[in-house]
């Protein structure tokens, strides 16, 4: 259950980061285009992004550790852009999919997404009892 709830909070922020223009952050829905095919385009690029980011953002997180020390943690945002950029360059080969522009704006539009992510993290984790 952890997994869906973590794909549709990736779904959620890619979303918003769609909405802001500026940033150069799009997905492009299957065809027809409509809006339930836009809505299944972004769970499964938020999917994709979850895979991508447990899988590949775990080992590159262990070995970056010393640069995570000597930079105080600020190469995340540089590993998150990048992951986020992974899942673009992923989903190019079709006609559907997520497009990152640019890998500077890319690493503001991983900021926000973080951002949604730990927001949502806080509100839905678990009560201790």
């Amino acid at each position: 259950m952890g997994f869906l709830i973590r794909v549709v909070v990736n779904a959620f922020a890619i979303w918003v980061v769609t909405l802001i223009p500026a940033l150069q952050v799009s997905v492009i829905a299957f065809p027809p285009g409509d809006t339930l095919q836009y809505i299944l385009t972004l769970l499964i690029v938020a999917a994709l992004f979850a895979i991508v980011n447990t899988i590949i953002g775990t080992v590159i997180k262990v070995l970056a550790f010393p640069i995570y020390i000597l930079t105080l943690g600020l190469i995340g945002l540089i590993i998150n852009a990048f992951l986020l950029w992974l899942t673009a360059w992923l989903t190019h080969w079709w006609t559907w999919g997520l497009r990152v522009e640019d890998f500077w704006w890319g690493v503001v539009a991983a900021l926000i997404i973080s951002i949604i992510n730990w927001v949502f993290g806080v509100i839905l984790r678990p009560k201790k009892r």
